[in-house]
């Protein structure tokens, strides 16, 4: 019955009904048991030949060499140099790069993406690593955009800040210039880099609306900005206090934790010092020979000695007072960590009592000052002595010791990192992290308190501008209470999806660590905070009336107005209260991540969710701009600005290095695209660029080099190869007025339609998930396999040799018309100008281009799961087939096929429907000369023939339908002749056309 169902011409949907599988992702995997070989699609003809034909110039091949249908097309196989560079730029024009988002911007579309760009830094040229964020962003806008979504996409600068300043200024420094002088030079330079990097982006293909761009310094923006910080302030987020912070000598202003770079090879001068207990605690005064103890400490800080107010101890820790064996030295530290400082002493310590807690001791270096032993969270037994020297001025855990019991927070530090009066005479004006340093350790050793002094190699804070070390000292700043805060930003970041998912940890350990952030900095270059001061008392004035009042202005005039209008101006009629005269302008800026973590105040508020579908950032941000972001938001907004993060890595060198410029390893994305000096630095174009982006595993370490250029510019040459083979075969094809009905085509045409159908679902759903290099992978194993060692293998002689207009002919080209479209549509957000180049070669398109046009065009008629069953069991035929005959060509044997009645046989039947032929579309599938197809095998059969045997299960339905059959091949040399025309053996003699070439000619 099924046979006959295949015959009638609705056959092919009967198949289809009679073998449908449940849909896509609930079905069943399908286990096919196949003795020959475990692929169920061949991997090319067995012979080794073009078109499984020997290249022969014959006088007989020359006869009918113009009736061959050979691929013909303009399209290059090749652009390089100046060329390859030219028809970029030529694409970029023609195709109307400059206006596509605009474009999109103004069509209709039921569903928006918003991914918010997070600014680069406007201080000097584009980078690799601008390349690698820019382009994968690009990657999935273009890909969004194709899809039919209406994308928002805003590019911007973070424009302010010290390393722009530095810059700026160069030589000049700030002596001399006033506030409004090292502004204009600031935006000068940041207007210079902007310009640069802004036409980088535009030449690696991003698409934006370069007119119209988002920049920190902009007035509007200020206001934005300002307007978040006045609804923080009024919630009593923004507080000014006196507390330590990040300091930077070399920059001269205080430092957020996300300005920091931690060195993990610095080292430091660490001492253990004792500090004479001159009351004892309780625990120890009640036992006798317990006299003259020494509390022991370790820092590895000895400068901050002098600013001691206590040693703290764990709570609930052992503690005992221990006796050096050499000398009688009785000094208190933990129990747990004796036997290390027994060991780093050299000496044995006798343990003689303990203590729980209590006590008091004597300052080393301060005669006359005491300072309690108190109990802290923060002491660990990890290193050291079990007790820690504290400094409530130089560092926060410290401080936090010295709120909670009340001590004084003294600070002998200057804004240049040297010791004030505070300090004393002999260490004032002495640069703490050198010469001061050496002078306290000095004045440890003259008192008899300097046990021992090693050095310590570990990781301590840097400022990331002017990589020199940081110091901790308190400072009059503003500041952002983070604590308060941090358990909304837990909850709002469970909601957002972060890629990599393990990225996610990192976001809340981040967030953990910051219990107040300082955003405010001693600069001009960047947003005043709009606080007036009272000349006399010090006393702040900012309210609700005089930030709404300064960020209009701000809006109306730029943030220069801070500086250029007279304080009558800037002080709002509502606050006049008493003399304007006897306020001053505050001096202080805010911190820059505070500037770009307000971005979605100014750049996302007008979209209707207000909230970004997505925010791509280096690994870096995960301290910086998406912990800023999100600070912001939740305060203003209780929610996240973002629904997901995705956190790619950093780029480096070929050997997974650090660029730098002396190391030598740098690449610069200029050279990479237009090329360098000598032919060791080509000219890879923009693509290039674009398919290293989209190759790499972004989420890891991203590597870059000559070696990695050159697989992409060949991976780039292979595709461009396969697309200029269709392009070729599709000469003269119009797919409006000759594509076949897919019920009309042959069965492996279908077939294809069906692949190419699951390939468009794996490209989809690939860059769904932001992995381009999954869908690289997709792409080039769809090539490899299915196109170029499968089907263009088989049909080369049905395109080369059938009659132009006939049906196999035809419907081989629609579907190559298809596969070209659908591969053109699924590489174009990775590669668009090669996209749109392939896009005006093909046929069909009256000049409208690639990225107007939509998404991959697959259709759910093309999903064929009977149809696959008969063609992979042919496969797995064809397999054992050319298993038989390794290296051999297949044209030259005749092939019998044996199946026993059943459900396998019937499939084969439907493509060979008489006993034997030369033309069925098992024989094309085969590439054999002739195929008999039988229940069993001839009695009369070549004693010479190759024998193989295999089994295929068939399972249809989820398993309802399931049949393992077996079959039989016999493979034999063929007796036909070649015909000269198509190279086929299926002439009569060595003279004479074959029956289909007599057929083509005569119609010719």
């Amino acid at each position: 019955m099924l046979r006959l169902l295949c015959r009638s011409s609705a056959g092919s949907q009967t198949l289809v009904r009679w073998a449908r599988r449940s849909q896509r992702g609930g079905g069943l995997l399908l286990h096919r048991a196949l003795s020959c070989t475990s692929s169920r699609r061949c991997h090319g003809t067995g012979s080794g030949e073009v078109n499984g034909q020997p290249a022969e110039n014959g006088s007989s091949n020359a006869l009918y060499r113009d009736s061959v249908l050979l691929p013909k097309t303009e399209f290059p196989m090749k652009l390089t140099g100046q060329k390859l560079l030219d028809r970029e730029l030529q694409i970029q024009q023609e195709c109307g790069f400059a206006d596509l988002y605009s474009w999109q911007r103004e069509r209709k579309a039921k569903n928006k993406f918003c991914l918010h760009d997070g600014p680069p830094y406007a201080n000097g040229d584009p980078h690799v690593g601008h390349a690698l964020n820019k382009i994968l962003k690009d990657i999935r806008n273009r890909f969004e955009m194709l899809r039919g979504r209406q994308v928002h996409y805003i590019p911007g600068w973070d424009c302010h800040g010290l390393p722009i300043e530095l810059k700026a200024l160069g030589d000049l420094g700030t002596s001399g210039l006033s506030p409004l002088q090292i502004r204009q030079k600031a935006r000068e330079f940041a207007e210079g880099a902007i310009a640069r990097q802004k036409a980088a982006f535009q030449r690696w293909g991003v698409m934006a609306d370069w007119d119209q761009c988002y920049y920190t310094f902009d007035g509007t923006y200020e206001a934005a900005q300002l307007k978040v910080f006045q609804e923080m302030h009024s919630k009593g987020l923004i507080y000014q206090d006196y507390k330590p912070v990040f300091w930077s000598p070399s920059s001269g202003t205080a430092l957020a934790e996300a300005e920091l770079e931690y060195n993990p090879e610095h080292v430091s001068r660490a001492i253990y010092a004792t500090f004479p207990l001159v009351t004892l605690p309780p625990k120890i005064a009640s036992q006798k020979g317990l006299e003259s103890v020494s509390v022991l400490v370790w820092t590895t800080q000895p400068w901050t000695i002098p600013a001691n107010q206590a040693v703290c101890y764990m709570p609930n820790a052992q503690y005992s007072v221990v006796k050096r064996v050499d000398n009688s030295e009785k000094f208190l530290v933990a129990t747990e960590r004796t036997a290390s400082i027994a060991a780093l002493l050299g000496t044995d310590l006798q343990t003689v009592g303990s203590l729980l807690e209590g006590g008091i001791c004597k300052h080393p270096t301060i005669p006359d000052k005491q300072v309690p032993l108190l109990p802290a969270n923060h002491v660990t037994m990890v290193k050291g002595t079990g007790l820690v020297h504290t400094a409530p001025a130089h560092g926060m855990e410290d401080y936090s010791v010295a709120s909670q019991f009340k001590l004084p927070v003294e600070c002998m530090v200057d804004e240049d990192g040297k010791f004030n009066e505070l300090a004393g005479a002999e260490l004032q004006k002495l640069s703490v992290v050198t010469e001061g340093n050496d002078k306290v350790i000095s004045m440890l050793k003259q008192c008899n308190a300097l046990l021992k002094e090693e050095q310590c190699v570990h990781s301590y804070p840097y400022d990331w501008r002017t990589k020199q070390p940081v110091v901790i000292r308190p400072s009059k700043q503003w500041f952002i209470n983070t604590e308060t805060l941090k358990d909304k930003a837990k909850e709002a970041l469970q909601k957002v999806r972060v890629l990599p998912e393990s990225a996610r940890s990192s976001l809340l350990t981040m967030l953990d660590r910051r219990t107040y952030w300082c955003i405010s900095r001693q600069r001009s270059w960047g947003v005043p905070i709009p606080v007036f001061y009272h000349k006399e008392s010090g006393e702040a004035l900012i309210n609700k009336y005089t930030v709404s009042h300064i960020a209009q202005l701000f809006k109306e005039k730029g943030s220069d107005c801070w500086w250029e209008l007279p304080i009558e101006t800037l002080l709002p009629p509502e606050v006049k209260a008493g003399a304007v005269s006897d306020y001053v302008r505050g001096e202080d800026v805010l911190d820059i991540w505070f500037d770009s973590g307000a971005s979605w105040a100014a750049v996302l508020e007008a979209e209707s969710d207000s909230r970004a579908d997505v925010y791509v950032e280096g690994k870096d941000q995960i301290g910086g701009w998406f912990q800023s972001s999100l600070l912001t938001s939740v305060a203003v907004r209780n929610k996240a600005p973002y629904k997901s993060l995705v956190v790619h890595g950093f780029a480096v060198s070929e050997k997974g290095e650090k660029m730098s410029k002396s190391v030598g390893n740098v690449v610069d994305p200029d050279v990479v695209i237009n090329g360098g000096k000598g032919p060791t630095e080509p000219a890879y174009g923009a693509d290039v660029l674009r398919w290293w982006v989209a190759e790499s595993n972004v989420f890891s370490e991203v590597q870059i080099g000559p070696s990695v250029l050159n697989s992409a510019r060949d991976s780039i040459s292979k595709l461009r190869n396969t697309l200029k083979f269709l392009l070729g075969n599709l000469q003269g094809f119009d797919p409006r007025l000759q594509a076949v009905d897919p019920k009309q085509m042959h069965y492996i045409d279908q077939y294809m339609l069906h692949l190419l159908r699951e390939y468009s679902i794996k490209v989809t759903d690939a860059y769904s998930e932001f992995d381009a290099g999954r869908v690289i992978r997709v792409l080039q194993a769809f090539i490899t396999r299915e196109l170029s060692s499968f089907y263009f293998s088989i049909i080369k002689d049905r395109l080369y040799c059938d009659a132009e207009d006939s049906l196999g002919r035809r419907s081989c080209q629609t579907v190559l018309e298809e596969i070209l479209d659908g591969v053109t549509r699924s590489i174009a957000p990775i590669l668009p100008h090669m996209a749109e180049e392939v896009y005006l070669h093909a046929p069909g398109h009256d000049g409208e281009t690639l990225f107007k046009s939509g998404w991959i065009k697959s259709s759910s008629v093309w999903r064929r799961p009977g149809l696959e069953e008969a063609v992979e069991g042919a496969c797995a035929i064809r397999d054992c087939f050319l298993s038989s005959i390794p290296g051999k060509n297949a044209a030259r044997y005749d092939l019998t096929v044996a199946i026993e009645p059943g459900l396998l046989f019937e499939l084969m039947e439907s493509l060979q429907e008489e006993p034997t032929s030369t033309t069925s579309q098992l024989a094309e599938l085969m590439m054999a000369a002739r195929v008999n197809l039988a229940t069993k095998m001839p009695r009369d059969l070549d004693p010479e023939a190759l024998l193989n045997h295999g089994t295929f299960l068939i399972n249809l339905e989820g398993g309802v339908i399931r049949e393992e059959s077996a079959y039989s091949i016999a493979v034999t040399p063929t007796s036909a002749a070649r015909c000269p025309r198509c190279r086929r053996y299926t002439a009569n003699s060595a003279d004479c056309l074959c029956p289909r070439c007599q057929s083509v000619i005569s119609q010719g």
